[in-house]
């Protein structure tokens, strides 16, 4: 495992952003023997890095930031950025292109919220860990 246990990148906010952040996460896994998480880390990525991109009410100039941080069991994949404005989980209606996201979150981690961050803004994470064998 690598020694390495926190990997930090900034970004701009820019749909361009998503796959390299996902990128990111995908080393970082393979470098810290979590390639068993990637799936579901990288769906989590791509939605929390999406949705900052989308949806943070910030000047367009202002970046976002990844964090992955290798826990004991697991990672936990943060993206900061510096709207103050929450993420909602809506009711997406069936045949909507989009507002699944962070059910579809929910769905994969161990567990995930909205928190504050140094600086202005937010940051929303969730965590992820190794399934023990049945």
């Amino acid at each position: 495992m690598s020694e390495q246990h926190e990997v930090v990148r900034r970004w701009r906010r820019d749909v361009r952003a998503v796959p390299l952040a996902r990128a990111e996460l995908r080393k970082a896994l393979a470098d810290w023997g979590l390639s068993e998480l990637e799936g579901d880390a990288l769906l989590v990525a791509s939605e929390l890095v999406t949705n900052a991109v989308r949806h943070a009410v910030a000047p367009r100039d202002r970046g976002i930031e990844t964090r992955y941080v290798r826990l004991e069991n697991g990672v936990r994949v943060e993206v900061h950025d510096t709207s103050p404005a929450r993420p909602v989980v809506g009711a997406p209606e069936q045949g909507d292109d989009g507002g699944r996201g962070l059910y579809l979150v929910a769905a994969v981690a161990d567990r995930w919220a909205v928190g504050e961050r140094v600086g202005p803004g937010k940051r929303v994470w969730a965590e992820l860990s190794v399934k023990a064998a049945p």
